[in-house]
């Protein structure tokens, strides 16, 4: 299932940040190469509550350090070049962002890839996640990319083994702990995510 498109997309015209910034404050949309992608209302619950335990334990783990560890929303501008911000292209908003350079930081979120992103899967976002901003996270140079099913107790990991390019995926249960690779200070308990889940 893909997200719906605004309206005014097509093949002619490509959105910018810009034009991003301009839209109404209470509709989320992500931007990937000019397209505008609908993240549709609130997430589900069961998402949210996954989602803050997952992103507690990663800011607990974090504090005092340089990495830094944000929710959405949260804006991710992910440019091409050194284009200025009005004219780039993809600004995504990933459930989870850790970045490790605060150069990367200003009012605005984040310039650049974050060094883990962890997305909580739901029905209505998991072909895009999966497809779609795998490819986008790649490319623009994630070092490690997490996409949490916690309904099928199962996360997808992808990790960095060059720039820009992820090694083959690693599927693993959602039980005991896994650490983050790149943030090893990082480790995910995963029954204060499931068994939040299970409480509900």
């Amino acid at each position: 299932m893909s997200l719906p498109k605004r309206r005014d997309d097509d093949h002619n015209h490509r959105h910018t940040y810009a034009d991003y910034r301009a839209w109404p404050t209470d509709e989320r949309w992500e931007l990937i190469d000019g397209m505008a992608y609908a993240m549709g209302p609130a997430p589900l619950r069961l998402h949210q509550k996954a989602l803050g335990n997952i992103f507690r334990q990663a800011a607990d783990a974090l504090e005092g350090k340089t990495c830094e560890a944000y929710i959405a929303p949260f804006d991710v501008r992910l440019p091409k070049g050194d284009e200025q911000d009005d004219t780039l292209d993809t600004v995504v908003q990933p459930d989870l962002s850790v970045v490790c350079d605060p150069a990367k930081l200003d009012d605005k979120g984040c310039r650049g890839a974050p060094d883990w992103i962890v997305e909580v899967l739901s029905p209505a976002t998991a072909s895009y996640d999966h497809r779609t901003k795998r490819a986008l996270y790649e490319r623009s140079g994630v070092r490690e990319f997490w996409l949490v099913h916690p309904t099928d107790r199962i996360a997808t990991i992808y990790r960095q083994v060059e720039p820009r390019r992820f090694g083959p995926a690693e599927i693993i249960e959602l039980s005991g702990q896994t650490a983050v690779s790149i943030l090893p200070d990082i480790v995910i308990e995963w029954e204060r995510v499931v068994g939040a889940v299970d409480k509900s």
